[in-house]
């Protein structure tokens, strides 16, 4: 756990994925990202549920979508692919670390995003990857 007296934030934090895991296994870098084929040197977390749902939803594999309520272990900071670069002063509270993060718990159930807001987060997502603007600075 971060026990650092000027923790970034104190959670709690949750994973969006489409990743099946059980309580008590650790999500750890150096994987297959959610978003990207390549291995992540980060593990990605947030303490925002609008967030982690967009983790889950946007995750590329066709398995269904999980959050889960995490633990970090290790330092973390500001996700600079969304703190200042895209959202100012980081409200949707997202950060990644080096060190794992614990599985605590599932989410039993959460409220989606519509079909609409999902196409058009999609449809925004490619439109970055064809302006070469959606490199995730890992």
């Amino acid at each position: 756990m971060n026990d650092n007296k000027d923790v970034l934030d104190k959670g709690p934090f949750f994973h969006g994925t489409k990743a099946e895991l059980k309580i008590g296994e650790l999500l750890e870098p150096k994987y297959v990202s959610n978003y990207q084929d390549k291995r992540s040197n980060y593990i990605y977390f947030t303490a925002t549920l609008d967030a982690a749902k967009w983790g889950a939803e946007l995750a590329t594999s066709g398995s269904k979508e999980r959050i889960y309520i995490v633990e970090p272990l290790g330092d973390f900071e500001n996700d600079p692919n969304l703190t200042d670069k895209r959202f100012p002063g980081n409200p949707t509270r997202s950060y990644r670390s080096k060190s794992p993060l614990k599985i605590i718990a599932e989410l039993g159930s959460w409220e989606r995003h519509s079909d609409e807001e999902i196409n058009l987060m999609l449809t925004s997502l490619q439109k970055l990857r064809k302006e070469g603007k959606a490199e995730i600075d890992d």
